[in-house]
């Protein structure tokens, strides 16, 4: 039998979730929102049979749900995806984990006590090139990994001013939350050390400026709050001695987005990336793979020829979540690396706020 989903949340994303989840074979049975119109609309242009406007309500009445797909503000991560594991649902809930470690903690512990499948959509990790690249890291053929620089970087994108992404009552933060993707890669390449501390700045020079909002998102919110950063700099060391270091922004002088992890190992480097000619328009993105090696005394870079995706792996991650609950795959991520992500990330914004190192 196929499995059963409920997905909580109307938003943009769940079109990927959709399409990762069928491809995967799943059912998607019902759809909830707070906005029941908005449930109302996706499921007329899904196909899917029920809708809804309390999750509540859709656990009750739809007791065939295997799994559900969490696609809310951040701040709902947590109570939703408590919320239904306490309904014996797994959860694929997308990112970032939660507001904070102590959030994900308690997702990650109800998940083992209720022998749950919990899983984030880190959706970098399902990209062609990650895959290709893990291959190499898997082999041996890169070595320890020593150093990564994580980037993700937008000249030109805040996503809607005044609205949840730039509100942290309801977001958390700005960019450093909200793109955790190419840090979350990096740790993954690198095996996911244990972080010892956090040096980090954020900056605010451009949050609300209307000539940086993005191509996409959310419409402006008048009198919303905006108080969160446009940009973030920091370095993560961790216990092994592996160091990262960080850029991330929505708004900032660059001379285009680029979201990318670079590393250095000690057999070979590497690089994942992806540049965007026009700031999130993924018709303009250019992507590269790359090895960087020494042979017979010559400094060789590889080329890695992946298929295109423009979705960037977020219908292969949704897909690969399905595959893990029916036991066809090992899942691309841990509710252990989501609550180190989240220690990270406490502790650049805590050392933001201090001016110093702060531990993880």
């Amino acid at each position: 039998m196929s499995i059963k989903i409920g997905i909580i949340g109307a938003g943009g994303m769940l079109r990927y979730h959709t399409a990762g989840f069928k491809s995967a074979g799943a059912d998607i049975v019902a759809v909830a929102d707070v906005n029941e119109a908005a449930a109302q609309q996706v499921a007329a242009r899904e196909g899917i049979a029920k809708s809804f406007g309390d999750v509540g309500k859709m656990l009750r009445e739809c007791p065939e749900i295997d799994a559900v797909s969490v696609i809310v503000p951040n701040k709902f991560h947590a109570p939703v995806a408590l919320q239904a594991m306490a309904a014996g649902k797994h959860v694929f809930c997308e990112k970032p984990p939660a507001m904070n470690a102590r959030e994900a903690k308690a997702m990650a512990v109800l998940a083992a006590k209720k022998k749950l499948t919990l899983m984030f959509n880190f959706n970098n990790r399902a990209r062609p090139e990650s895959y290709a690249m893990m291959e190499y890291v898997k082999q041996g053929q890169v070595g320890r990994i020593n150093s990564a620089q994580a980037k993700w970087i937008r000249r030109r994108g805040i996503p809607g001013l005044g609205g949840w992404f730039t509100n942290k009552a309801l977001s958390g933060g700005g960019p450093l939350i909200d793109l955790v993707h190419m840090l979350d890669l990096a740790l993954y390449f690198m095996g996911y050390p244990e972080p010892e501390f956090v040096m980090a700045q954020t900056f605010n020079d451009f949050i609300t400026d209307k000539n940086f909002k993005g191509p996409w998102g959310i419409p402006d919110v008048a009198k919303g709050i905006t108080d969160v950063e446009s940009a973030c700099h920091g370095m993560i060391k961790c216990q092994t001695g592996q160091i990262i270091s960080l850029q991330i922004s929505w708004a900032e002088l660059v001379k285009r987005e680029e979201v990318s992890v670079s590393f250095q190992g000690t057999k070979a480097g590497g690089l994942v990336q992806r540049l965007f000619g026009v700031d999130g328009i993924d018709s303009t993105a250019t992507d590269a793979c790359e090895l960087y090696v020494q042979e017979n005394g010559r400094s060789v870079n590889r080329s890695i020829l992946v298929p295109p995706d423009e979705t960037m792996g977020r219908t292969r991650s949704a897909a690969n979540f399905i595959h893990t609950l029916e036991g066809r795959e090992a899942p691309l991520n841990t509710p252990d690396q989501a609550i180190a992500l989240m220690r990270i990330i406490d502790a650049a914004y805590a050392s933001a706020r201090t001016g110093r190192p702060v531990k993880c």
